[in-house]
């Protein structure tokens, strides 16, 4: 890993703290680190943590009938919103925008982690995640992530492992 120092004990802005409540609340043992390079995006995240970019996490926030659903994804993978309506019986299904998801939840598109939500909402995990032992998620900023294994991610989540990838 590069670039990157412990924030185990500095004072943290509120989206990280949200976070850090969370994963400690759910026995996490790991550290959320921060960058000084972005992580906005799954290229800036693959540079910054040193991981191959199928090892970023993606948190997208999708809004199926109104409801707050997410869906994480392995990095490159996009998602087949079609594959989630049907997994939810839904009727609408589509990305929220970043406004919605800034108001909802306190997380800016950009450095959305998979926890720390006001509420907990359904959550998608893209099978793909768990080829990997460990992924890389966002906690919070666009600065700030902390590595996870798909089956801790699954059960802080209480996500369900599903094929939510759009076929190219």
């Amino acid at each position: 890993m590069m670039c990157c120092k412990n924030l185990s004990g500095d004072n943290l802005a509120d989206p990280v703290e949200k976070v850090r409540a969370f994963l400690e609340g759910a026995g996490y043992e790991g550290e959320i680190f921060h960058s000084e390079e972005t992580i906005r995006t799954v290229d800036d995240a693959s540079r910054s943590v040193g991981a191959p970019p199928e090892e970023i996490l993606k948190t997208l926030v999708l809004l199926a009938d109104g409801e707050p659903v997410l869906a994480l994804m392995s990095g490159p993978n996009r998602i087949d919103l079609k594959k989630i309506k049907t997994l939810l019986g839904a009727k609408r299904v589509s990305m929220a925008r970043p406004e919605w998801v800034m108001d909802y939840s306190g997380f800016q598109v950009g450095g959305v982690p998979p926890v720390g939500f006001p509420s907990r909402p359904r959550a998608f995990l893209d099978e793909d995640l768990f080829r990997f032992r460990t992924v890389w998620a966002a906690a919070g900023t666009d600065h700030s992530f902390f590595p996870v294994s798909p089956d801790s991610l699954r059960s802080y989540t209480e996500g369900e492992k599903a094929d939510i990838r759009k076929n190219n």
